[in-house]
This record gives structure tokens, sequence and C-alpha cells, in this order.
């Protein structure tokens, strides 16, 4: 078992040296001039500077779109795809709070963790003001859940492990939670977007897909903050990456890169223009293997980027490269080094 952190620890006698992601035994101040995983307070500054709000965005010309712009399917797949955004926003706004945060024992980590939560909140707000933009009916895109047996069973899928890490925190439990994140962050998250880029490679929803882009400029910092999580528990506690465990993670990768290809089936129903079956199924497999890839597993598919140009879309103007080589300069507001990443 890992117990939750006490929020007060005056008998700690805890050095920076001695922190753990989690076992620790923290007294629970932010004494971030002393930082362990200095990772995590670059991660942080970088958070900051991305700071903005869904008001920037104007979505008037989507109502537009919505109601004579899109054909029949790209309607119903956009409500499903926004509808499924807002589960995953919901989940993890939780997740974090309840559910990991509670049992994270550095405070640097704890500060991301935070920061991300403030951002998973700020993308519900983010699909409300979208759904308001172009529904008569918001109620029908948030209760969609509950009538699509797809979108039901597909979260009840993604909820199981992290309803198993609140049922029962154990080391292990911990680590496949970070995997978790992974898939949610980086599989789950970036095929939702990609529909969203489809639509406005066509014209058509060019606010959503502004929208989208700061969404996934967090989901960015989002991923990595598992990532790095993972590969400094793999130094630390090289005993809990048992073959056992890289079994149980590929299986989770495997059924994951399943459900995303019949969920993008499914809201696509062959007749989106750039969005082939084919190109799905690829698409899932090349983020899986490169999710795995960066947390030091070796790739599942051998698959390759079969829509590089949603990179690009997906893009700001001031950013230069793809983040996750870890060479970005000028990606957010303010002037950042990812050197560290």
């Amino acid at each position: 078992m890992v117990h939750r952190k006490r929020i007060y620890n005056p008998e700690s006698t805890e050095n920076v040296n001695d922190r753990k992601i989690f076992g620790g035994n923290p007294t629970s101040m932010f004494e971030l001039n002393r930082i362990k995983y200095q990772w995590a307070y670059n991660l942080w500054k970088v958070m900051l500077a991305n700071t903005w709000f869904p008001e920037e965005v104007n979505m008037t010309p989507d109502k537009r779109d919505y109601n004579g712009g899109l054909t029949p399917q790209e309607k119903i797949g956009y409500d499903r795809a926004l509808s499924q955004l807002i589960f995953m926003d919901s989940l993890q706004t939780n997740n974090l709070i309840d559910n990991v945060n509670p049992y994270i024992t550095s405070p640097e980590i704890n500060l991301i963790l935070v920061r991300q939560a403030f951002e998973e909140a700020l993308h519900s707000q983010s699909y409300a003001v979208m759904v308001e933009s172009i529904s008569a009916n918001t109620d029908e895109i948030y209760d969609m859940w509950r009538v699509d047996s797809k979108l039901k069973g597909k979260n009840d899928f993604i909820a199981k492990v992290y309803t198993s890490l609140a049922n029962n925190p154990t080391e292990r439990s911990m680590i496949l939670a970070m995997f978790a994140n992974q898939i949610l962050e980086g599989i789950y998250f970036y095929s939702g977007f990609s529909f969203f880029y489809t639509l406005a490679r066509s014209g058509k929803m060019l606010g959503s897909a502004q929208m989208i882009r700061f969404i996934q400029r967090d989901e960015v910092t989002h991923l990595l903050v598992f990532q790095q999580m993972i590969n400094s528990m793999r130094k630390e506690r090289p005993d809990l990456f048992t073959k056992d465990l890289e079994d149980e993670v590929i299986e989770m990768f495997k059924e994951a890169v399943k459900v995303e290809i019949a969920w993008g089936e499914y809201i696509t129903q062959g007749q989106i223009l750039g969005l082939t079956s084919e190109i799905i199924d690829e698409y899932i497999k090349y983020l899986a293997d490169d999710r795995l890839k960066k947390v030091g597993f070796k790739p599942i598919y051998q698959a390759k980027h079969p829509i590089k140009w949603v990179d690009k879309f997906a893009s700001f103007n001031d950013q230069k490269t793809n983040f996750f080589e870890g060479n970005v300069t000028n990606y957010s507001k303010g002037s950042l080094s990812f050197d560290d990443f």
C-alpha cells in the first residue's frame, strides 16, 4: 500500500535529496528554493507562461458552419468528439486532485499536478464555450454519454484503471496510473483533436480548431508530466519495472489502441474527408509507439505518422519544431528553454 501524504508534517526530517515521487515523508511545505526534480519546476514555469482563457477565441463563425456548413456525418461526429473530450477532461480533473496528487510526496511535482488540474478544468470551460456557441440544445451534447452506448462503453473503459487506483493504492497501481495518463493524454486526446483539425483543414469550424490548439498546447505539457514521472521512477525504483509490469503496460496500450481505432471509425463512419479507416488505424498506432518509446519501451507497431499535417496545423506560429523532440523555442507566450526535457 501507498499512503496519502500528511498535509502538515512538522515531525519530518526529510531533506531535498531524500524526496520521492511517492512513498516519501515530506513536511508538505513548498520550499521551492530546494528542488530535487528540476524538470518539474521548469515545467511549472512553462505551464504558467502558457496561460490562456477560452474567451480569447472567436467562436462566432462556428455556429454558421455547424448549422449549415457541416455534412450530417460531420455534425454528429463533431458532437461525439466534443462529448468525448468533455468526459476526459472532467475525469482527469477529478483524477488528478482526488486520485493521484494525494499520494505524490514531492512538492515540486504536487505543484505541476495542481496546475494541470486547473488546466483540465479550464478545458471544461472551453468545451462549455464551444457547446454554447454552436448548439441550440446544450444538454444534448452533455448527456450524449447517457444515450450513446459506444461513448458510454469507452468512458467506462478509460475510467477503469483510475478506479482501480482509488480502490487499491499500491506502488504497482501508482505506476500503472502513470502509464494510463500517457494513454489518456497522448492517445485519446490527440486522436480526438485530429477530428477538429480535419474539419478546419476543409475550412469548417475554425474557431473550434483554434480552441483545440490552445487545449493541445496544455496537453503537451500534461503528457510530459507523466513521461518525466515514469522516467524518474524507472531510475529511482528499477525494482518496480519488472517484466510482468511491462507485459501489463503493453497490454494496456494494445487495448487502448483497439478502443480508440473503433471509436475513430465510429465518429467518422468513413465519411470524413481526410480521415479514412486506414489513416485512423495508422495514426493511433503511431501515437502508441511514440508514447512507449518516450518512456523506455519498445514500439509495438512500427507505425509511420500518416497525417503529419496535423502537427503543423496544431502548432502556433512561434513554435519552431516538434515539442516531443525537446528542441522547442518560444513555444509558449514566454521565452523558455526546454533543454531539461
